[in-house]
């Protein structure tokens, strides 16, 4: 009996040891001396891949690093990929909150939608997202949720320039749009093409997708049917947007896109900004929560800093259309890099 209370005695001693060494974040190396932490992470969810969300991911990355946010210094990073998948977007939020991450990056609205849903308390700050306030993101641009704020992609004027474009210079009364109608954002911005469409006196041509495999047939079926084709800024359709870019070229028939990464792969135009800045800008906003600077709901949503009108030369070429010397007063050309 004496010899099991003096190994008892021993297994607690050393229990407590290890509580006292083992608990601590200081003792961890998780906090400096004033108890702030030495190491943030970030969990990185972005919807699918393609070169629009991969720039806004960059951009942010970008963004933490000017602000003194080192990665595998003071910063770590988990980077999620839903790779298209609605599910994936669930699964990965609940993962980083069952991680415990300091914050949450969301790139697109299904990683968006789904980080709210797993967490109100850790911060989130989204990027491409089109219409924050119809997919239930935050009240108003002016007034974000408690745990969450962001930038929008959808420059209130970048529709409506691509559309005066379209009607105006080639005269189009048929715009044929490919989507995919699950995708909150599109359905938003095709409303909008189609108000503008409408006022321009063109009729809109909508073809509806579920998966990229239904991609370039949807594009196949506009062929004979429109003057022009545009495609928003469509997470299944940007990821199939070579096909459609083979049709157009085949065709002859200008394809208009959302966004430059888009227009430079190959879309005739596009009324747009750099994806990377809108990730820039929603960095800034995480190294201000970060730094406790400021809450989520204290910063308002941002717009685009910067809007232009592009033209892809190679791609007028391919696609039959002419370049007029007085649209280079009106956009910019792009030759390629």
């Amino acid at each position: 009996m004496k010899g099991s209370k003096k190994f008892a005695g021993v297994l607690l001693a050393g229990f407590l040891a290890l509580a006292g060494c083992g608990t601590s974040d200081d003792a961890s190396g998780n906090t400096d001396g004033n108890g702030k932490k030495e190491q943030v992470t970030v969990g990185i969810t972005q919807y699918a891949p393609h070169t629009s969300l991969d720039a806004a991911t960059e951009g942010f990355k970008k963004a933490l690093e000017d602000e003194g946010f080192k990665e595998g210094e003071n910063l770590k990073i988990d980077f999620q990929n839903a790779q298209g998948e609605q599910s994936n977007t669930a699964t990965i939020a609940q993962n980083f909150v069952g991680d415990k991450v300091d914050l949450i990056f969301a790139n697109a609205t299904p990683s968006a939608m789904a980080a709210l849903n797993a967490t109100s308390d850790i911060p989130i700050i989204f990027t491409s997202v089109t219409d924050p306030v119809g997919a239930g993101l935050v009240e108003a641009f002016d007034k974000p949720g408690e745990n969450i704020t962001g930038t929008t992609d959808n420059h209130p004027d970048a529709t409506k320039t691509t559309i005066n474009f379209i009607t105006q210079e080639l005269g189009a009364k048929k715009i044929g749009v490919i989507y995919n109608s699950g995708e909150q954002n599109s359905v938003v911005q095709v409303e909008q093409v189609k108000e503008f469409a409408e006022s321009e006196g063109a009729e809109l041509v909508e073809v509806s997708v579920s998966t990229t495999a239904e991609v370039k047939q949807a594009a196949e079926s506009l062929v004979d049917r429109v003057d022009a084709i545009y495609v928003p800024t469509d997470n299944t359709a940007v990821q199939a947007l070579d096909s459609i870019i083979s049709v157009a070229n085949e065709k002859d028939i200008p394809l208009f896109v959302g966004e430059l990464d888009s227009m430079k792969a190959g879309g005739f135009a596009a009324s747009g900004f750099d994806y990377f800045d809108i990730g820039y800008q929603s960095g800034l906003m995480a190294a201000k929560i970060l730094k406790g600077e400021k809450k989520a709901s204290e910063i308002p949503v941002e717009l685009p800093n910067s809007l232009q009108l592009f033209i892809n030369k190679q791609a007028a070429d391919e696609q039959g259309i002419e370049i007029k010397a007085e649209w280079e007063e009106i956009a910019d050309i792009y030759e390629g890099q």
